[in-house]
């Protein structure tokens, strides 16, 4: 079955936020507790999301979330069309 559009959404938002988590340094230098939280939050959403889409996932693209290349990932899931 290919990837619905509901999983798309999902997974670009979910790997923005990442990176939004990631370029956040503000919270990062105020409290690295609450901030490696975040990180630690969103990349279990990340693998709860592939794990349940896991048969739907172009190979490439499910390579890329097995090893956690996730700026890969999102590259892939923008040059889809629609998104």
């Amino acid at each position: 079955m290919p990837l619905s559009a509901e999983s798309i959404v999902t997974l670009t938002t979910l790997l923005r936020q990442r990176l939004s988590i990631i370029a956040d340094h503000a919270l990062r230098d105020t409290n690295p507790t609450e901030h490696l939280l975040a990180l630690r939050s969103i990349s279990e959403a990340l693998e709860n999301t592939r794990l349940r889409i896991q048969a739907d996932l172009p190979p490439r693209l499910r390579h890329f979330l097995e090893q956690s290349s996730y700026q890969k990932a999102l590259a892939f899931l923008e040059e889809l069309p629609n998104t």
